[in-house]
């Protein structure tokens, strides 16, 4: 038979049977590790840049290749130990848009170059490059009668 819980009761039976959250230590964690990986974009920023190209162009090289790391250390696994260590200090920059493309991927890749890496790659990361597309277009739309 089920019992039936008043609220207090099952307020405190959720308190009971819930873990302690860890709330100021996961904020650290995430604030220092998405802090790091904006640091290393930094790093090739400046690095870039100082290598005398111009602005549009480092630019560019830079998102490139955070890209780049961030799918690389993915492949890697080490960008998922990562995300479990720092939780959302990982998927804040452009590396975490990285990895929600290629862990799916990964994840289905033994359903076939087509229908599994092809077709599941987007799952995550596909309805935030269509809202995207679409929000550029009607910005530009607007941009353009507007200006």
């Amino acid at each position: 038979m089920n019992k039936s819980f008043t609220k207090e009761e099952y307020s405190q039976y959720v308190k009971s049977v819930s873990p302690n959250s860890k709330l100021f230590l996961n904020i650290i964690k995430a604030f220092l590790v998405g802090g790091i990986i904006c640091v290393i974009g930094q790093v090739i920023f400046n690095w870039l840049k100082g290598r005398g190209l111009d602005s549009d162009m480092v630019s560019g090289l830079t998102s490139a290749i955070m890209i780049f790391l961030g799918a690389f250390f993915t492949a890697l696994n080490v960008y998922d130990e990562l995300g479990r260590f720092a939780g959302a200090g990982s998927i804040v920059p452009i590396t975490g848009f990285a990895n929600s493309v290629v862990s799916p991927a990964m994840e289905f890749k033994t359903e076939g170059y087509i229908m599994g890496t092809g077709a599941k790659m987007f799952v995550i990361a596909g309805p935030v490059i269509v809202f995207g597309i679409c929000a550029s277009i009607l910005v530009g739309i607007i941009h353009y009668f507007i200006i």
